[in-house]
């Protein structure tokens, strides 16, 4: 930038301007050497109007587009006073030209930044983080309507094989949308389906408001892969084909962004480094944010680390932003992430705080509660069973003089190494600095104890022989994950088949959602045949050729009787209580 010791504010300010105009890919001209045909996209200063000079004028494709009216720095607290005075320039005559209207509207200090569109059903002004590149401004009327007109355009929601709550969740997330609020919360307890729910309404955003591009943020890799094999094996109602086959899903594993992705999925962490143009160390996606030695890292830089604009990655790259495990990844070094992209933002949580809320503006479109979902039956109650080692609980020391393996995270390879001093490791550093496959035998020891005496005594079958129940294991790493899973084998006596993790996710996730997809198609039929036979109603050919599928094919007759029977037999006990 010039030199401006001598300038006044208003010029430092269209300095800035200019400035940030230019890295978003306009050509900013006076009005005395106006070139329409230089650029995609000029922005002309103080053109003339019919109610004056605007500050600046926008053409794109050498056709008038929108302009900026142009503050001083000191004038940031008071831009929403300025929209009025800037859409009496929008809706002025340029000279030289019978122009109508212009929809996009910009004030600015050069520091604070508003913007508007006025093909909204309801233009509203928002903050950006920079100016729109031209080539996004001519995508956009190309399209005709704006994003936010389009919303309206979402059809009703077919809720075949959906919970109660995502259903709820959804319409709730369309209502938001529709009133153009930029954030909400959907607070759905873990195993209500956050992630499935998630996948039906990006895919109806893409569908029926043509988004342009979806961005489904986490904080680790393994949410990451888990999220891409949702989508991979999400199928919606309204198409026999998955949602990989129908959309480009890109799972960001370098600072790459693929021009045709329309769902992008990256962990913060890789985001943050793009912005800022460096390389990530790929141990910083291993953990959330909260437990990193990275951002520890990040944060203890004297200098600060603020995100600048980014022509590879403009502002306008994401249209949704959906934030998983939105507890823990939007704050601190983190927001300013969420506060670069002029997207709608979407959290996903089961444990929001008090931060959560206030940063989705307490635009709660859904809460599911742990307890609602124990009582609807998605999830089951738990009791707490505390396994601690005096390692887990205080760390332990590595003698000086002590053979050791040191071990490469990702290769295993190892190689021995005497160690020159004693080398002190804290609870917190297990399983990622240093493994203990000790520590980690007697939990499992201990597990394998307790499951037989206390947590489920009584699964024996019918040869004497202890069942073990379905084990969900969280590790920290995959290389955690890769130690416990040989530890679970050796102590339950057990080979490969015994519950391959990773192998075999995918498949379960496949397999369980196509089981509660019929389940609840089964349901809805039920529900349907004793409504039509309780109004009197003859079945058609098709449903009864659906139940007589059924192993427990009833004529509906016998159905109703059965119903009047259970219906009498609870009246009866209800009286008998009295």
């Amino acid at each position: 930038m010039a030199d401006n010791k001598n300038q006044n504010p208003e010029q430092i300010a269209r300095d800035k301007i200019d400035e940030m105009l230019r890295a978003a890919g306009w050509k900013v001209q006076s009005k005395k050497e106006v070139d329409l045909s230089v650029s995609k996209g000029v922005a002309v200063r103080e053109y003339q109007t019919d109610v004056g000079p605007a500050d600046y004028v926008l053409f794109v494709d050498r056709k008038p587009v929108g302009i900026i009216e142009a503050k001083r720095e000191d004038e940031g607290h008071r831009l929403t006073v300025v929209e009025e005075q800037s859409s009496t320039y929008a809706n002025a005559k340029l000279k030289y030209l019978n122009n109508d209207p212009l929809p996009f509207v910009y004030e600015s200090t050069g520091t604070i930044t508003r913007f508007t569109d006025y093909r909204d059903p309801k233009p509203r002004g928002r903050n950006v983080f920079w100016f729109h590149k031209p080539e996004t401004i001519a995508e956009w009327l190309k399209k005709g309507k704006s994003l936010r007109e389009r919303l309206f355009d979402i059809p009703i929601l077919d809720t075949t094989g959906l919970r109660p709550a995502q259903i709820v969740a959804i319409n709730n997330l369309e209502t938001s949308f529709k009133k153009n609020r930029p954030k909400a919360l959907i607070q759905m307890a873990t195993g209500a389906g956050k992630t499935f729910t998630a996948a039906t309404f990006v895919y109806r955003l893409l569908k029926h408001a043509d988004a342009k591009r979806i961005l489904f943020l986490v904080d680790t890799r393994n949410l990451g892969e888990q999220a891409e094999q949702a989508f991979m094996t999400f199928q919606p109602n309204d198409d026999n084909r998955k949602f990989t086959e129908l959309y480009n899903v890109q799972r960001l594993t370098s600072s790459y962004i693929a021009d045709d992705s329309q769902v992008c999925i990256s962990t913060i962490q890789r985001l943050y480094s793009i912005l800022k143009g460096e390389e990530l160390d790929d141990s910083a996606e291993d953990e959330n944010p909260n437990e990193s030695s990275w951002i520890k890292q990040q944060t203890a830089k004297k200098q600060a680390v603020p995100v600048d604009y980014t022509p590879k990655v403009p502002i306008e790259q994401f249209d949704f932003i959906v934030i998983d495990e939105a507890h823990r990844s939007i704050y601190n070094l983190w927001k300013q992430v969420l506060d670069y992209f002029d997207a709608f933002l979407i959290g996903l949580t089961a444990t929001p705080d008090k931060r959560t809320f206030g940063f989705f503006n307490e635009n709660v479109v859904s809460q599911y509660t742990y307890e609602e979902s124990v009582t609807d039956g998605v999830n089951v109650p738990y009791d707490v069973y505390t396994i601690e080692t005096e390692i887990s609980q205080n760390g332990e020391t590595i003698r000086a003089g002590w053979f050791v393996d040191r071990r490469d995270k990702l290769t295993r390879k190892k190689r021995w190494q005497q160690e020159d001093e004693d080398t002190n490791y804290k609870r917190n550093d297990l399983d990622k600095k240093v493994v203990n496959p000790s520590q980690i035998r007697n939990i499992i020891k201990e597990y394998k104890r307790a499951l037989r005496t206390t947590i489920f005594p009584k699964r024996v079958d019918e040869n004497g022989e202890y069942e073990v129940p379905k084990t969900l294991v969280f590790a920290k790493t995959d290389s955690h994950a890769d130690d416990i899973i040989k530890i679970i084998r050796e102590e339950f006596d057990e080979g490969n088949d015994f519950r391959q993790i990773e192998s075999r996710l995918s498949v379960c996730d496949s397999v369980e959602q196509s089981i509660i997809q019929g389940l609840e198609k089964a349901k809805a039929l039920r529900q349907s045949i004793l409504k039509k036979a309780f109004e009197g109603k003859l079945l058609s050919a098709a449903e009864i050729a659906e139940c007589k599928k059924a192993k427990d094919y009833e004529p509906a007759s016998v159905l109703l009787e059965k119903i009047k029977a259970e219906k009498l037999e609870k009246s009866s006990a209800k009286k008998k209580k009295r």
